[in-house]
């Protein structure tokens, strides 16, 4: 038997809290789980990248309260039983894992009516987020990396980047199960980027928790491996995808050259900073009611709409009046602006904003199960319908953890009652067959490419839309896909190619759907 083929009981591709989170849930449970990464570590998605917080719960505790809140964020798309499910579960689950379990050191407050130091970002109507100064991302991370390392029965493989999911429709060469109905998810075909070659992980359950889809813009503050490869492989295994429109730009990025814009976390204007131009005005109010707390799509706009009617490439945000000692509240913030020359005691910041979050995804249930049997999706790359049309600030986090600790729950019911995969059908997938034998993965042509979908995806699917934006758009991307398809099929694979593909795919995915959408709503904000 092939050294690059193998069974695992569960399969984890992605190693952010969402996928973590799964892994250690099924580890605690009994189960053997494989968990793979496309780093070196586990550490290299957006999790760590995450500033502000996570939601916990105000000190009524009224998690009406939160419900309301998410759902007027996500302009009442939401899907409400998700959305009560996170608002009464979360604050549990994150007493449970985080706390109890791992011991996260979130902020105090030293007041005897509540433990924690709650503090408040747009679009909430109550102080309910926890954290650890402008960290919080890192910190859970680093508690899930160490709980995972200590999990026998949890196998990590890291440099691993995954090509295409495993179905008995698509890839099952026995009869039997290709004329069945019901099409499953058998595993996955693993890009072993050590060695170059192709592994077949076998698995009787796959959970997809690959993250983000904000390197397909130019301009976006999340990781280098935020591509959408989750998405761009379960709607190429006939997945239904859902909300792929609505992709949220953060409103204030740090302005300056980078490949990834770094974050000026939502957490500073709930502190007190305010937006203001280049004249020191400040503006929102002119925008919203709700100034600089309104919700993150609303205060993109307005950013864009200010710089457009002053000219300037830029705003700021204005720490100044802050209250609280910045280089403690705000440490990772502080040391990179003063890297930068920036003393954010004195000095506005220059922010624009950058794509920073996929509000929509693999379509799941409330137990993170997909449309395909077999497959589970969590985080990012899902859509349980809690975020609806636009995300309501530092939910991210927290339905990572739920719908990571509940898929969990879920598929160890499931190992228990069911048969694992039999020897037929583990006889009846194939190992990867290579298509093409040419070394041509120039970097400077991958370069192009990727220039050529970044451009097309911010100058026409990105804060502002049109018809003619959008089908110019679905016309550049599906030439360039269907030129990427022939080039996939000659070229050698390699972890390069194999990114462009899954980027391309994505966001001809969102262009689609963004086209098909004629509505302005929320991150889907059309001029016509």
């Amino acid at each position: 038997m092939s050294t690059n083929r193998f069974h695992t009981p569960v399969l984890v591709i992605g190693s952010g809290i969402a996928g973590c989170t799964a892994a250690l849930t099924l580890a605690d449970l009994g189960a053997e789980v494989t968990l793979i990464s496309t780093g070196t570590r586990l550490d290299t998605g957006n999790s760590p990248l995450a500033q502000g917080g996570i939601v916990f719960k105000a000190v009524d505790g009224d998690p009406r309260l939160l419900e309301h809140d998410i759902m007027v964020a996500g302009h009442h798309i939401n899907y409400r039983r998700a959305v009560r499910q996170i608002s009464v579960k979360g604050p549990q689950a994150v007493q449970g894992i985080l706390v109890d379990r791992l011991g996260i050191p979130f902020a105090r407050s030293g007041k005897p009516q509540c433990e924690w130091d709650l503090t408040m970002e747009g679009g909430h109507a109550a102080h309910r987020i926890m954290h650890c100064a402008d960290y919080t991302g890192r910190a859970i991370m680093d508690g899930l990396i160490a709980a995972i390392e200590e999990a026998p029965n949890v196998r990590v493989l890291s440099g691993r980047t995954a090509v295409d999911l495993l179905t008995t429709h698509h890839q099952a060469r026995s009869n039997e199960f290709r004329y069945q109905i019901n099409n499953q998810c058998v595993g996955a075909y693993v890009l072993n980027e050590h060695t170059r070659s192709v592994e077949t992980m076998l698995a009787d359950v796959t959970v997809l928790a690959t993250g983000g889809v904000g390197q397909v813009y130019l301009h976006t503050t999340n990781s280098p491996n935020a591509i959408g490869s989750g998405v761009s492989m379960a709607q190429r295994a006939g997945v239904r995808i859902e909300n792929a429109e609505f992709v949220q730009f953060h409103p204030t990025a740090l302005f300056h050259r980078s490949q990834r814009r770094f974050l000026i976390s939502e957490a500073l204007r709930g502190e007190g900073g305010r937006l203001v131009n280049g004249a020191g005005e400040a503006f929102m109010h002119n925008y919203d009611r709700r100034g600089d707390l309104a919700p993150r799509d609303i205060v993109a706009r307005a950013i864009v709409e200010e710089m457009l009617r002053t000219g300037e490439d830029c705003v700021y945000l204005d720490a100044s009046q802050v209250e609280q000692d910045l280089e403690q509240r705000f440490p990772t913030i502080y040391q990179h602006c003063q890297d930068m020359g920036i003393d954010i005691r004195v000095e506005p910041i220059p922010v624009v904003p950058a794509a920073h979050y996929f509000c929509g995804g693999i379509l799941t249930d409330l137990t993170g199960r997909t449309t395909l049997d077999r497959l589970y999706a969590v985080g990012e790359c899902a859509c349980t319908g809690v975020h609806g049309a636009n995300r309501l600030a530092s939910t991210s986090l927290l339905e990572a953890l739920l719908w990571g600790r509940t898929a969990g729950e879920d598929i160890a019911r499931r190992l228990h009652r069911q048969r694992p995969m039999s020897k037929r059908l583990h006889a009846a997938i194939p190992d990867w067959q290579p298509l093409g034998d040419e070394r041509n993965d120039d970097p400077a042509l991958v370069a192009q490419d990727w220039a050529t979908i970044r451009h097309t995806m911010w100058n026409y699917v990105g804060i502002t839309r049109s018809t003619g934006r959008l089908r110019r758009a679905f016309e550049d991307l599906r030439d360039l896909s269907r030129h990427l398809h022939d080039f996939y099929k000659r070229t050698t694979l390699s972890k390069p190619l194999v990114d462009l593909f899954h980027g391309c795919h994505t966001a001809y995915t969102i262009t689609q759907a963004a086209l098909r959408n004629r509505q302005s709503l929320g991150c889907h904000y059309r001029i016509d």
